[in-house]
């Protein structure tokens, strides 16, 4: 029973392939009258759509681009060094005790702006007080006694001159008068050393600028060794920043510093646009760095407001000349290629034309052209990466009124034909709503 029920299924499937390829065979698309027509139709269509998108491509390539120009101008040109530069203070100070003690006060706070002079610390003074007055009384004892020996020298003298004493005796005298004036000398001297320990117990700022965290405590033992000191002083005001130029740099610099003259620097931040403090160059290094091929250079800045801080990293622009009478474009219409340099240049008919051109000094957005451009003529500032030698170009600010009134024409009516098909399209579906 089941090798006949399957004989069956295979019998009925056989005849439906059967019928289906006689239906095929009497319709048969592909090689009718009407099927060869609807074929050519259709490459004729491709062949047309390939060949208008190829019309279509072709007229774009050849419309005219729209670009921004710019004209060369005549101008000055500052001649600039740029080079990264750290903020280095003038002097950074290590306060240090100059002798040994209790260390009783503290007068500053930390971070604050101090004046060379102005008392930072106070060590107990008493001991070299003590000391002070022991060594003047000394004075006074030997002072007395050398008056003494000179009263018995004057004296003894006088007899001498009389014969009434030996000669030796006399010189004896004298040689004891000199004995207490040294000793008088020493004890002067005990009474100054004294009189600076007492100086030195009172801690000074030895230069103005801001001191940083306090090292030590009140109420520490402190002595002239110590390491870390009691504070550090640092000079803001002025303040420098050393940087480094190439040494085929120097002899300019040098062309112009060794006449007295001052070259302007300005500081500027780490993303090189805003302008911190302007200053002068003040000297440079007394030899090249061999392993770089540079050398270092010192500005000078007056930080009046504080705006360059200690080891702070610094953009630092150093202006050494001015071009007179400079060609001078956008710094954007300066291209670069195989051949090197180039600028588009608009010709009068509104196309333009590869130029080669030798830059010079860069100020930022501008940039000065040695030789290959001529003042007055008008170069491509953006566009230029869709042209080529001889394209046509359109400049949005010179286009014909009658161009874009066909333009806004043409566009009013797409906006009206656009609306009334948007309105058409309404009324189907408030119909099919209703």
């Amino acid at each position: 029973m089941v090798q006949r029920h399957r004989g069956r299924n295979i019998a009925l499937i056989v005849a439906a392939l059967v019928v289906l390829g006689v239906v095929l065979w009497r319709w048969h698309p592909w090689g009718g009258p009407d099927g060869g027509a609807s074929g050519a139709s259709g490459a004729s269509g491709a062949s047309g759509a390939r060949s208008g998108g190829r019309g279509g491509r072709g007229g774009m390539a050849n419309m005219p681009q729209p670009v921004h120009v710019a004209a060369a101008t005549q101008g000055e040109m500052p001649v600039v060094l740029t080079a990264l530069g750290t903020v280095t203070p003038l002097a950074t100070v290590t306060v240090l005790p100059q002798l040994s003690g209790v260390l009783q006060d503290v007068y500053f706070k930390e971070g604050q702006m101090v004046k060379k002079g102005d008392v930072l610390a106070q060590i107990d003074p008493r001991p070299y007080q003590i000391s002070l007055e022991n060594a003047q009384g000394t004075l006074v004892r030997d002072e007395a006694l050398l008056q003494t020996a000179r009263l018995d020298l004057k004296r003894y003298q006088t007899l001498l001159a009389q014969d009434s004493i030996a000669s030796q005796q006399v010189d004896t005298q004298a040689s004891l008068v000199r004995q207490y004036e040294g000793t008088v000398k020493s004890d002067k001297a005990n009474i100054d050393s004294f009189k600076l320990d007492l100086v030195y117990a009172r801690i000074t700022a030895p230069v103005s600028g801001r001191v940083g965290l306090r090292q030590v405590d009140p109420g520490n033992y402190v002595t002239s060794s110590l390491s870390t000191g009691l504070v550090v002083i640092t000079q803001l005001q002025p303040i420098s920043v050393i940087f480094t130029t190439s040494e085929d740099n120097l002899q300019q610099i040098i062309q112009h510093t060794q006449n007295g003259e001052q070259l302007s620097a300005t500081a500027y931040d780490r993303s090189n646009t805003r302008s911190l403090e302007a200053g002068t160059l003040k000297t440079m290094d007394n030899q090249i760095d061999t392993t770089t091929g540079t050398v270092r250079l010192r500005a000078i800045f007056q930080n009046d407001d504080n705006k360059l801080f200690p080891n702070q990293f610094v953009n630092t622009r150093l202006l050494i000349d001015t071009i007179k009478d400079a060609v001078i474009v956008p710094t954007t219409a300066v291209l670069n290629g195989s051949m090197g340099q180039f600028v588009y240049v608009v010709k009068p008919d509104n196309t333009v034309t590869v130029r080669p051109v030798k830059t010079g000094p860069v100020d930022g957005e501008r940039t000065s052209i040695k030789s290959g451009l001529q003042v007055g003529e008008r170069v491509v500032t953006d566009g230029s990466d869709r042209l080529r030698e001889g394209a046509k170009i359109t400049i949005p600010a010179e286009r014909p009124r009658a161009a874009s009134g066909a333009h806004g024409a043409s566009g009013a009516a797409a906006a009206s034909g656009a609306s009334g098909a948007h309105a058409h399209h309404g009324r189907h579906v408030s119909q099919a709503a209703q």
